[in-house]
């Protein structure tokens, strides 16, 4: 599943209460499976960036969480975008070991008809996803 901000950097929640424009329609959240290959896909829109703290803003991102048998905890992630400038000076990206970036940044490919980014989710080997712990999914 997914949750992200609008692209104004707005979430569709009661909490946030900037003064951003609020799109009804968005409502910033989809859960999809995966089919028997393990591929999925979401159609959204880029979000926006979102405050960090007073002084310093995230990188647009989505976040994800992964659920599947097996595991006893859903897996929590982001997705952010390679072709954004601003991923360079992201809190939680930063905090990322430099190895394990990579993981995190879905690639552009564009299609005829639509702006499309690839995100490959690897639970376990080499290039496995970086995934966060209960406390640094708080942000």
């Amino acid at each position: 599943q997914i949750w992200q901000a609008n692209s104004y950097g707005r979430y569709h929640h009661p909490l946030d209460t900037r003064d951003l424009p609020l799109d009804p329609q968005f409502s910033g959240y989809g859960r999809t499976a995966t089919n028997a290959d393990g591929n999925y896909w979401f159609a959204t829109i880029k979000p926006g960036a979102v405050p960090f703290d007073p002084n310093h803003m995230q990188a647009p991102h989505i976040c994800v969480a992964v659920f599947g048998r097996g595991l006893l905890n859903h897996l929590s992630t982001r997705i952010y975008f390679a072709d954004e400038p601003a991923n360079s000076d992201d809190p939680i990206l930063l905090h990322v070991a430099a190895e394990r970036r990579a993981t995190l940044l879905a690639t552009r490919e564009d299609t005829a008809d639509a702006v499309c980014y690839r995100f490959d989710i690897i639970l376990q080997g080499p290039g496995e996803t970086a995934f966060f712990s209960a406390s640094e999914r708080s942000r």
